[in-house]
């Protein structure tokens, strides 16, 4: 992104809106990642984690559900403190200590929201991992391991041991290496 491929012609055929991530598969091209999400997981429904969608009406419901909670209501002021906080420090831009106010705030409403829900079930979707509780890695990763905010995750009993569960995969600690390897280490 940093050389602005996104923008070129032929990225733009599949991405019309020029911006990450887009997947292709077979004949058929998406973006959106939470559609990708829910397509491998429908496409690939007997291996890795079983269940990720769901396999009813009311299950698959409850999921989307909460996917559209992450989507709508928790990545907007997560991603901007992640810009805020780790990456405009480490483009040498200035931060906007406004922006970060606020959306610590709304960040704050979510995950009171999401306290409330995981001390009633185990995930947010209910009892079994699932792509709502998925969609959430990325970003709470790097809130703990990128920014000074941590405690908005860990000063929640039930938010901090979900947490503990989902970040704890095996599959995501592949990840999490992998971003290592790939992305410099914040320095002050």
């Amino acid at each position: 992104m940093a050389k602005g491929e996104h923008k070129l012609p032929d990225y733009l055929k599949i991405q019309p809106f020029g911006q990450v991530p887009a997947f292709q598969d077979e004949d058929i091209t998406l973006f959106e990642s939470r559609a990708i999400c829910r397509y491998i997981s429908e496409k690939y429904v007997n291996q890795g984690t079983k269940g990720l969608f769901g396999n009813n009406p009311l299950t698959k419901a409850s999921i989307d559900q909460w996917l559209e909670a992450e989507g709508q209501s928790f990545q907007p002021p997560s991603l901007i403190l992640l810009v805020q906080l780790s990456w405009l420090p480490l483009m040498k831009l200035e931060q906007d200590p406004e922006a970060i106010k606020e959306n610590e705030e709304k960040l704050v409403k979510v995950l009171d929201v999401y306290e409330k829900r995981l001390g009633e079930s185990r995930f947010l979707a209910g009892d079994e991992f699932t792509l709502a509780d998925l969609s959430h890695l990325p970003n709470t990763q790097y809130l703990l391991s990128r920014t000074d905010r941590g405690e908005l995750i860990t000063s929640r009993k039930n938010v901090a041991r979900w947490w503990g569960e989902i970040s704890s995969r095996d599959s995501w600690k592949k990840v999490v290496e992998m971003q290592k390897a790939a992305i410099p280490p914040v320095t002050a």
